[in-house]
């Protein structure tokens, strides 16, 4: 999850790694002027072994992208393509250079767009994807609006969906045609991936 939040003046940003794949152990540092909290390690682990059967050869889309972890862990273990959408300007920037800076995989197969994910979703629809990681800042209570956005043509026949939220919020009604695949919860956070029947 990519969740904003204050950070206490004097720390360190920061980084995050890549758990598996092409670029395992790889790190990413976190922009130092972006305020995001990546999905933690163990989440990840779990939600990439969730998708380890169906993920390669993927298109995917990652909303709220931050660090790009998500997206970029998909890459690493070989999704065809990742799309981040993200709308601090200067994190967008350090998400290029790292694409830029690990090659292979995301040089070519990443896309970075600057826009707020919600408008963005509300707008003209490019393409579909076969898989979503919708993670939005745990304050805004958005999965619901979000699900029903990407419902509007986004998401490919058979595709997944990843959702994040805090552990004190419930998961939202789902759109007619999903599925809740897996739910779990692991210390503030619940995390759920949800399939299009």
């Amino acid at each position: 999850m990519e969740k904003r939040r204050a950070r206490q003046a004097g720390k360190p940003p920061g980084s995050v790694r890549i758990i598996a794949g092409e670029w395992r152990g790889r790190r990413i540092e976190l922009a130092s002027g972006a305020e995001i909290r990546p999905t933690p390690d163990r989440v990840r682990e779990t939600l990439f072994n969730w998708l380890a059967p169906v993920l390669p050869g993927m298109h995917c889309l990652d909303l709220y992208a931050g660090t790009g972890v998500l997206g970029i862990e998909a890459l690493s273990r070989g999704a065809a393509e990742s799309w981040f959408v993200e709308q601090d300007a200067e994190a967008a920037q350090a998400l290029e250079l790292v694409l830029s800076r690990f090659g292979g995989p995301g040089q070519d197969k990443g896309c970075v767009l600057r826009a707020d994910a919600r408008r963005w979703l509300a707008g003209p629809v490019p393409r579909s994807f076969d898989l979503v990681f919708l993670d939005p800042p745990y304050a805004e209570n958005e999965l619901g609006n979000l699900c029903t956005l990407l419902a509007r043509g986004w998401l490919a026949p058979h595709a997944w969906v990843y959702l994040e939220t805090s552990r004190r919020h419930a998961l939202p009604a789902l759109p007619s045609g999903w599925q809740l695949h897996r739910e779990r919860e692991a210390g503030e956070v619940r995390f759920a991936l949800a399939r299009l029947a």
